[in-house]
């Protein structure tokens, strides 16, 4: 845990109907202090969507050698690069050199995200997927954030319900590709 950070506590009760995922979740998440909680709450739902054995949350924003949420096989190969954000074209490149799938949840404008990376080398682009929510999902969500949280949170056909904290919030999940 990085030194200054803030724990914060999400009891999940997951429903990926999408992938047949059922999951109660109890997620203790250390925030740095430069961290933005729609940082944050970006990592929490991309921990939760790609829920599956061996996920796991990196040392945060101090570490350079892992994403935001990595996923590791039995022998503690990466097997899924998730980054959260806006990751530059040389971290994307390291990641997907490294693990089977590589994707990136963002709370920004995803468009741009990628834009950033046009022309840069990226190893095996074409299978990167970028996923981002509907204008002011993330925003919503931040303002009823609490250091101790409860969600329920439901996918179905690529939509997110999320009920945080008894306020209820929905977005598509939308997937951009590079190129």
């Amino acid at each position: 845990m990085a030194i200054g950070a803030m724990i914060h506590t999400f009891t999940v009760q997951l429903a990926d109907m999408d992938r047949g995922v059922y999951e109660e979740l109890t997620l203790r998440v250390a925030k740095h202090p430069s961290e933005t909680d729609a940082y944050m709450l970006t990592r929490v739902l991309a921990y939760c969507l790609e829920y599956t054995d061996g996920i796991g949350f990196s040392e945060g924003l101090s570490s350079t050698e892992e994403p935001a949420v990595v996923v590791r096989d039995l022998t503690g190969r990466i097997t899924a690069w998730i980054e959260v954000g806006a990751p530059d074209a040389e971290r994307m490149h390291y990641g997907s050199r490294l693990a089977d799938r590589t994707v990136v949840y963002t709370h920004r404008a995803p468009a741009k995200v990628v834009a950033a990376w046009e022309g840069k080398r990226i190893h095996d682009a074409d299978g990167i997927r970028v996923y981002g929510f509907d204008a002011g999902f993330i925003d919503a969500g931040t303002r009823v954030l609490e250091r101790r949280n409860t969600a329920t949170l439901t996918i179905t056909e690529a939509q997110l319900y999320l009920d945080l904290n008894g306020t209820s919030l929905s977005s598509a999940v939308h997937e951009h590709r590079i190129g």
